[in-house]
């Protein structure tokens, strides 16, 4: 059997990848292991414009953003379902102190146009602790990460172009201008197989950082708050019935898929500082994201193997990541254009060539 692209990973990145292809008229398959747990079924899928507390703005974010609410907007409408939910970023003050450092940062025209001009404090009073007020974001919001996976899975196998299974690396059979993988005979091989790409032996040397991360899944009685409240943990509404995603960790260490007693109480206690309302702990999630060294996604084409391609490394910023540059990796596919240079692997050749001289 014959296809343009044969997809490896079915997160995030492979699932806006894979659509990216299939909306301009590419033929893809889709390989997804059953087994591999993966961070973007666990992703708040947040995106905000201005983020951490020197109120850093969104790498590209003028480009990036529009790209990708169009984008998600379009998937909406074509898999029927509610995807994008768009919403302001609470962010209550700790102290006079900071009050006053970060209302004097976003007076700063680049930051002032993600902000709105008043933040409707009386309206997170009941729930939150916000005695000196707090700045409102705009321009922001979350994606559905757990519907969008689910659709887009249903609608390649509705098509007959996915498969359940682990890819077998042993198995790739290189032609001069083909790649030969069991039953089917594509272009190329993309691997989106974010944190196992540690176990990739073609792009293992890759300068990858992953993180844990560890969510609370809550019930909230009588929460009514759409926005999102951000004080170093995040608190967002998951539906209008109470039900939250209380997040994130971040560790660099013991990177395996277990939760942990310590993160747990890590979040209730962070949360427990500005959150006023009793809650009830559901279910506790964890994910190991594909972040890399310089913070940037690794994206192009093998040094030695013009047959294999990846789309990895978009860290914690994946679903507004994803649609822009898996636009430009295609347009880099297809149209021979450049990619970003921040985000094209030959940054990083050196890594793979070192490697070698190492054997």
């Amino acid at each position: 059997m014959k296809a343009d692209y044969l997809i490896v990973g079915q997160g995030i990145a492979g699932s806006v990848l894979a659509w990216t292809l299939e909306q301009r008229g590419y033929r893809v398959v889709i390989i997804s292991s059953a087994d591999l747990p993966t961070a973007s079924k666990v992703s708040g899928g947040i995106f905000n414009p201005i983020t951490g507390k020197k109120l850093a703005r969104t790498w590209k974010v003028e480009e990036i953003f529009p790209y990708a609410r169009t984008f998600y907007q379009e998937m909406e409408e074509t898999l029927q379902t509610e995807l994008v939910h768009l919403c302001d970023v609470y962010r209550p003050f700790r102290s006079i102190e900071e009050q006053n450092t970060y209302l004097a940062q976003t007076a700063d025209p680049n930051l002032a146009k993600y902000v709105a001009a008043e933040a409707n404090d009386e309206k997170f009073a009941p729930f939150i602790e916000n005695q000196y007020g707090g700045l409102q974001i705009t321009h922001s919001g979350w994606v559905d990460c757990p519907e969008m996976l689910e659709k887009i899975k249903a609608y390649f196998i509705g098509k007959s172009q996915y498969v359940v299974e682990n890819f077998d690396y042993n198995s790739v059979v290189f032609q001069e201008n083909s790649v030969i993988y069991k039953e089917w005979e594509v272009k190329k091989v993309l691997f989106c197989e974010g944190y196992e790409a540690l176990q990739n032996p073609f792009f293992n040397w890759l300068p990858f950082n992953p993180v844990k991360g560890q969510t609370l899944i809550t019930q909230v009685e009588g929460y009514s708050i759409e926005e999102i409240v951000n004080q170093g943990t995040f608190i967002l509404p998951i539906d209008k019935k109470g039900k939250c995603r209380f997040g994130a960790t971040y560790t660099w260490h013991d990177l395996n898929w277990e939760t942990t007693e310590d993160a747990r109480q890590f979040l209730v206690n962070k949360i427990g500082v500005y959150f006023k309302k009793p809650y009830t702990i559901l279910e506790q999630q964890v994910g190991i994201r594909p972040s890399t060294k310089d913070r940037r996604p690794l994206v192009g084409i093998h040094p030695d193997y013009p047959q294999l391609g990846i789309f990895n490394g978009l860290g914690t910023k994946g679903v507004t990541l994803a649609p822009f540059f898996a636009s430009q990796f295609v347009n880099f596919l297809e149209l021979g254009e450049e990619l970003d240079p921040e985000v094209n692997i030959t940054r990083v050749f050196s890594l793979y060539f070192r490697s070698k001289s190492s054997q």
